[in-house]
């Protein structure tokens, strides 16, 4: 990918700011870029800064799968500073924080508004989408040993055959009654939709929206015979 580098003033080490930004609007952290690292942000779609401590380049999340896929880069007005819109696996910061500023105001003053706000805790749509985004990196960027690739490498009759046998282990747990047994059954089935999801190359935002069309509309009576019942009401 061609970069029009003269639109970015790198200072005298060769190196720019970068604030990444999660899609919410949520500032996640600061770090470097040089001409080489944003190359490869840019090409993989994922983000690669320079280490100015170690003098190197190295991937978000490649040792953390706390990954950051870009949505979008921008320059500001001088060219010397870049804002990263991003989609956050995982936590941001090397303290287990969701972003490096969370819970750092300096300020004493309460009734201020703090600069960065602690995110909202985490909803079920964020940790599928979480999920399901890690399930694609694998499909994306396969790694050794991983049993998400290990599905992809078998196939379609594979996958189905996992997702079959999930939903019958979940009815055995459901009909045992322990609790505990049913959410770890009922996990691995959701993980191995997601992965059939992932398959066919449908975001589970699709699915959102096809579940709430149903709501808005009532068209739930292919499910619910005549009584009109809704099951998600």
């Amino acid at each position: 990918m061609d970069i029009d580098f003269d639109k970015i003033k790198f200072d005298e080490r060769g190196l720019i700011p970068a604030i990444i930004q999660e899609e919410s609007g949520q500032v996640l952290m600061l770090a470097y870029m040089n001409a080489e690292s944003l190359q490869k942000t840019l090409e993989t779609g994922y983000t690669w800064f320079f280490s100015r401590s170690r003098q190197t380049l190295w991937k978000k999340g490649e040792t953390s799968g706390n990954v950051q896929q870009v949505k979008a880069v921008y320059y500001d007005c001088d060219g010397d500073t870049l804002l990263v819109t991003v989609h956050q696996t995982g936590v941001a910061c090397h303290t287990g924080s969701y972003s490096c500023f969370s819970g750092r105001r300096l300020d004493a003053q309460e009734n201020l508004p703090a600069v960065v706000e602690q995110p909202p805790k985490e909803n079920l749509s964020m940790v599928l989408y979480e999920l399901y985004s890690v399930i694609k990196d694998r499909q994306r960027h396969p790694v050794e040993g991983s049993y998400t690739n290990y599905l992809f490498g078998k196939g379609h009759d594979k996958i189905l055959k996992k997702v079959g046998e999930e939903a019958v282990e979940t009815i055995i747990a459901s009909k045992n009654g322990e609790e505990s047994e049913i959410l770890y059954e009922m996990g691995d089935l959701w993980y191995h939709c997601l992965v059939l999801l992932a398959y066919h190359g449908i975001n589970p935002e699709d699915l959102f929206a096809e579940l709430m069309n149903r709501r808005k509309g009532g068209n739930y009576h292919k499910f619910t015979g005549k009584t009109g019942e809704r099951p998600n009401d």
